[in-house]
């Protein structure tokens, strides 16, 4: 697992905020999430997978191509490769189960304390305010905060999360801290401003009726105003089709087709050029740095040298 993180990319495909948190973008070739918080053990950041068969359910993902590298046979990095982000299809199934049956994928905020421990520790989030998602699903998800298992066991499993709508073409959602919320039916309560200063994952779940099936994509997630994307791939032979990207060549900023409307954005918030019913920006009057392309629903970090 000790494996190097790849921090650039045509767009540095986590520019990092302020806090350190880098926003992760899955089609570039980043495998491990950089939330600065790690723990000591350099376990935080990778993307597991789970599911409903410890208490009964049968559910199952199918992934486009096989899991596993020569450091971890459980490795996402192949499916990050092929997918632009993590995605598979999903069958859900309750076997004995007395709940509707779920898959889930997630990583682990701080991590382990030491490369040996299996235990995952908690991390104050906090500074991330929030978060950002790029993703795609063919039903109703949910991103929740995972607190380990004591802490879990103590609130009833009454996790906070916020709820992410059905989106086949891809879609770009935002959440303060604040916005995370109990269902209601726990014993232990706890607010997702409290459950972000001791978070220990975060998870994107889907759980649905028995028999219930699709295919989904996680292609981006970072702190609230982190900029996440969408992005273009295939599943088997189903295409998820994706929202509006920019790409870079030089100071030509080209978005593939005509746009309404189109902002540059540096960090401190200020538009520095706008532009209305463009294909291509020519950005060489800005200084070097890093920028926020915003532009039909398109919410992107580029780099300028």
């Amino acid at each position: 697992m000790n494996k190097k993180i790849l921090t650039a990319s045509a767009f540095l495909a986590a520019a990092s905020m302020s806090f350190g948190f880098e926003t992760w973008i899955g089609d570039s070739m980043v495998y491990q999430v950089n939330t600065e918080l790690d723990a000591g053990g350099e376990k935080s950041g990778y993307w597991f997978n789970y599911g409903d068969d410890a208490d009964g359910g049968a559910s199952t993902v199918t992934w486009p191509v096989p899991k596993g590298t020569e450091w971890s046979a459980d490795a996402l990095d192949p499916i990050i490769d092929h997918c632009g982000g993590v995605c598979g299809t999903f069958k859900l199934s309750k076997g004995t189960l007395t709940y509707d049956p779920f898959v889930g994928i997630g990583f682990n905020v701080a991590g382990s304390t030491d490369a040996d421990s299996d235990v995952m520790v908690a991390a104050d989030a906090t500074a991330m305010g929030g978060v950002c998602i790029g993703y795609s699903v063919d039903v109703g998800a949910t991103l929740e905060m995972g607190l380990g298992d004591a802490e879990d066991k103590a609130i009833g499993y009454d996790n906070p999360f916020v709820t992410l709508a059905k989106s086949t073409a891809g879609t770009v959602k935002e959440f303060a801290w604040s916005g995370f919320k109990q269902a209601g039916w726990g014993d232990g309560k706890i607010t997702g401003e409290e459950a972000a200063a001791k978070l220990v994952a975060l998870k994107f779940k889907i759980q649905a009726k028995d028999g219930t099936s699709g295919s989904f994509n996680i292609m981006s997630i970072g702190a609230n105003g982190g900029g996440c994307v969408t992005t273009t791939v295939a599943i088997g032979a189903k295409a998820i089709a994706s929202s509006l990207k920019a790409q870079l060549s030089g100071r030509t900023l080209s978005f593939g087709k005509s746009v309404a409307k189109a902002e540059i954005v540096n960090l401190q918030g200020q538009v520095v050029m706008a532009a209305s019913s463009v294909k291509t920006m020519d950005l060489s009057k800005l200084q070097a740095g890093v920028y926020m392309v915003r532009a039909a629903g398109l919410s992107q970090q580029i780099m300028l040298k």
